[in-house]
């Protein structure tokens, strides 16, 4: 999957039953379904139960285990409330006969009111900075089974603003910031770029969290997993347009690790933010 087209052919759903719609998986590297296609296949079900006015501002979700990629994912919506202002709905993701996924989305009419925002860091622009398909070529020579793994081609085009060289990984500060954007154009259906967002969004969370261990870990030695994601939509954007996503983990603890991000257009405007807890530790020896 390398392109926006492929990317929204895959977050489409059909609708088998009244508010039931089904998915299918993308066959990821590390044989499980991603938590972003999840996430974005669940808020596109609950968008098709939605009246076109609306749209969503912010949605909560708990992975609750591991999806097949080898099986479509099936959408039960819930209809909680249709208001005046704001729509609820609940989603349910089935595999097997058992919820792997549930999520809580709230959609609001657009409306006046106060406009505040913090400052976008100070970071170099996106032509300035090497993707990761780029990078992955230091690898090639030595590392071949990290060029494998960082230069499989994507439908998102990430720009990392602090490069982490994976072959002599070095601890850092749980910060850092990636250019994002989708590797094609969309048409002006804001709910095409909030649901492809959704997407992108479940990347690079929990390795913010993992900068400060990095000289504690092995190659293949640590489990991460997302456990809960939440996502606000604060003003309208275009994910074919450059969007820095800045990350932060104020904290890990128990196994977890808690991880932030905002989202800002190049014209300075936050867009979404994000916070996520997850899985993260050593994995166990057998």
């Amino acid at each position: 999957m390398k392109t926006a087209t492929e990317l929204l052919n895959l977050l489409q759903a059909e609708q088998i039953e009244e508010n039931i719609f089904r998915s299918q998986s993308h066959k990821t590297y590390w044989g499980r379904v991603f938590g972003g296609q999840v996430l974005a296949q669940s808020l596109h079900a609950a968008y098709r139960t939605v009246s076109e006015e609306y749209t969503v501002h912010s949605m909560h979700a708990y992975f609750i285990l591991p999806g097949d990629i080898n099986l479509p994912v099936v959408y039960d919506v819930e209809r909680i409330r249709d208001g005046r202002s704001f729509v609820t709905r609940r989603v349910v993701a089935i595999q097997k006969g058992r919820p792997i996924f549930n999520m809580a989305a709230s959609f609001q009419l657009e409306q006046e009111g106060f406009d505040h925002q913090i400052d976008m860091p100070d970071v170099p622009p996106p032509d300035d900075i090497l993707n990761d398909q780029e990078y992955a070529k230091v690898y090639e020579t030595d590392r071949p089974e990290l060029y494998a793994r960082f230069s499989i081609p994507r439908p998102i085009e990430f720009r990392p603003v602090q490069q982490i060289n994976w072959a002599k990984p070095e601890s850092a500060a749980p910060a850092r910031a990636i250019w994002i954007k989708v590797n094609g154009k969309l048409d002006d259906n804001i709910r095409n770029h909030q649901e492809v967002l959704a997407y992108a969004s479940d990347y690079n969370l929990l390795l913010t969290a993992l900068l400060p261990h990095l000289n504690e870990m092995e190659w293949g030695g640590i489990q991460l997993a997302s456990i809960d994601h939440a996502m606000w939509f604060h003003r309208a954007f275009r994910m074919d347009e450059w969007l820095l996503y800045s990350l932060d983990s104020p904290s890990a603890s128990n196994a977890r690790g808690f991880t932030r991000g905002t989202i800002f257009n190049q014209q300075g405007q936050l867009v979404a933010s994000v916070v996520q807890e997850g899985l993260l530790r050593k994995r166990r020896k057998k």
